[in-house]
């Protein structure tokens, strides 16, 4: 099985709130690969999200993040991410906890780690 096929088309369904997620963010997916768990969704978190509760990110999966509009602030990195930024995240490696003072949207792409790595 792999992601659906499909031609360019305006993404559609409704925003929703991931499991486990924090205030203010929220997500359409747009193409899974249930086999996999290859994932491609737009992410948007609302002004003032706040993701220091959940602290440190690491996941066990890779994981690209191209900014669309707006910007993160990464606490630990004191460093701030702008429109136009892309992350390329190995399985394991931390990011965060964010802030995101006047909101963003993203386009997150998912999908397994190399078991051998």
């Amino acid at each position: 099985m792999s992601k659906p096929e499909r031609e360019f088309q305006l993404p559609g369904g409704p925003w929703a709130v991931p499991e486990g997620a924090d205030r203010g963010v929220e997500e359409r997916e747009l193409a899974l690969d249930p086999a996999t768990g290859s994932r491609t969704a737009l992410v948007r978190w609302a002004p003032g999200t706040d993701t220091s509760a959940q602290g440190v990110a690491r996941h066990d999966f890779w994981e690209e993040v191209y900014l669309l509009e707006g910007g993160l602030h990464d606490l630990t990195l004191d460093a701030t991410f702008t429109a136009g930024m892309y992350a390329c995240r190995p399985p394991g490696m931390p990011h965060g906890p964010w802030t995101s003072g006047d909101g963003v949207t993203m386009l997150v792409i998912t999908y397994p780690g190399d078991p051998a790595a």
